[in-house]
């Protein structure tokens, strides 16, 4: 049983200004697995202050200096990687293969990113006579999710860090265990004291008191949409900039080819990755007319064939992260069949032989349509929708019906095709036969948010840019 009742503030382990408690559930066992203490508004404003003192001298370091301590937090990553993986699998249930896998490397990548964008960052320009420089943006208030916690953690922390800022982080309440694992991480590489804050709590306590505090100069949020808008609601009377990478229901066009057959698999086997708990998930398949009974065909057997729970099993789905979205999943699942789509692969209900657990059968729906609901929310589970379209102009329309924008998907043989509707998609990324790359600015557009995060781009988002003029004389071009 994990107890973390302290919260890490100006350097030091602290105690809240009131103890209060919450207990954290283990999804696998729907159990108690821990508790955390729940922070107040009285916590973040000591936060806040410990980094606005630690902002003047944090900000003016070289970027040697920064280097050094971003090499430091990764050498203390490295070996606490074993650890940080453990806890992932017990706050959010993502099985052990997954955990000690793309879980906790994301975050390591995300840092090594970090370092290799900071070597060779520009943060001054000089434009004739003017000079243009990037600084940092200041105190920054990073609120996180729990569905990828280490790397919503690690992309928002890492080039915060790189930038000169400092910061208070709220982990997600849900899954605050790799929180605290990453918070020593910090301390033992020897951050500088108040740098780098985290205080626990939940939205209406913690992440309110940040989103609205005055000496927070930036907040970045990632988690639903709902959320978001009052995140942002919340920070406008101090006109702070809000980063946002919020929800998404994000369309994978199927295109026609002889690659038809491996591109739905692909696309089934895409979505059941970290139990369709990814807010870029492949959620929406649309595929020719002309092909859907044999989508369906191969949909059903690719469904059918992952594994739910079985922890000596690499490839098997692990349970959703808590019974709040356990009911969430279970309900929409429930509204498709209501409104009319056929289940052809799993549907409502557990798997056979998981009795314990917030496991949910990987479930494939066909015979939607896109104002069917389950076409329009984010159902944030392990759940497919197949959608048929006439032709490539009706799948564009069909892809851009929606409030999201985050990502978008085009699977086939046809490259030059590929490319000409990835081009099309209104979305901030848009993958071609699931390509990934942890440099491309990640972000949404839409009600998926705004801002970008990871690579160069997540960089950007932490500095604001003066221009000093006059500063060679003029038409000197010094």
């Amino acid at each position: 049983m994990r107890e973390y009742l302290k919260f890490y503030i100006d350097g030091q382990w602290v105690d809240p200004v009131e103890l209060r408690t919450l207990d954290v559930d283990n999804p696998t066992l729907e159990q108690v697995g821990g508790k955390i203490a729940i922070g107040s508004e009285a916590d973040v404003d000591k936060a806040v202050k410990a980094a606005r003192n630690a902002f003047n001298n944090w900000s003016q370091t070289t970027r040697e200096e920064r280097l050094d301590v971003l090499e430091a937090v990764l050498a203390e990553y490295q070996k606490r990687s074993g650890d940080l993986a453990d806890a992932v699998h017990e706050e959010m249930g993502a099985p052990p293969s997954l955990a000690s896998g793309s879980q906790v490397i994301m975050g390591m990548i995300q840092l090594s990113t970090a370092i290799d964008v900071l070597k060779s960052y520009s943060f001054e320009e000089q434009k004739g006579a003017t000079l243009v420089a990037k600084e940092p943006i200041g105190v920054c208030g990073l609120i996180t999710p729990w569905n990828w916690p280490i790397n919503q953690i690690a992309c928002k922390v890492f080039p915060a860090l790189a930038a000169g800022c400092t910061m208070v982080l709220k982990p997600s309440e849900v899954a605050p265990f790799s929180g605290q694992i990453f918070t020593e991480v910090i301390a033992a590489a020897g951050v500088p004291a108040g740098v780098y804050n985290m205080v626990f709590g939940d939205g209406p306590g913690v992440g309110t008191a940040l989103s609205s505090h005055p000496g927070i100069d930036m907040v970045s949020f990632t988690g639903s949409t709902r959320a978001g808008i009052e995140v942002a609601r919340n920070a406008a009377p101090t006109v702070k900039r809000v980063a946002q990478e919020l929800g998404g229901k994000s369309p994978n066009i199927v295109l026609d080819d002889e690659a038809f057959a491996q591109s739905v698999a692909a696309g089934i086997s895409a979505m059941m990755l970290n139990s369709g708990q990814s807010c870029n998930a492949p959620s929406r398949m649309l595929v020719p007319k002309t092909r859907l009974d044999e989508a369906v065909t191969v949909a059903r057997a690719t469904a059918e064939g992952v594994k739910v729970g079985d922890l000596s099993d690499n490839s098997a789905i692990g349970p959703v992260a808590s019974r709040m979205q356990f009911e969430k999943v279970q309900g929409l699942i429930q509204k498709g069949i209501d409104e009319g789509a056929t289940v052809v692969a799993g549907g409502p209900g557990r798997p056979d032989g998981l009795d314990t657990g917030y496991y949910v059968r990987p479930t494939v729906f066909a015979d939607v349509n896109n104002d069917m609901t389950i076409a329009r929310e984010e159902i944030f589970g392990p759940v497919v929708c197949i959608l048929g379209y006439d032709d490539l102009d009706q799948a564009i329309e069909i892809g851009n019906d929606t409030d999201y924008g985050l990502y978008g998907y085009v699977s086939g043989a046809d490259l030059d095709k590929a490319r000409a509707l990835a081009r099309r998609i209104r979305a901030g990324t848009v993958t071609i036969n699931h390509a990934f790359d942890i440099t491309a600015p990640f972000g949404g557009y839409k009600q998926s948010g705004n801002g970008r995060e990871w690579g160069e781009e997540g960089l950007d988002e932490f500095l604001e840019s003066k221009a000093v003029l006059g500063f060679a004389p003029a038409g000197t071009g010094e």
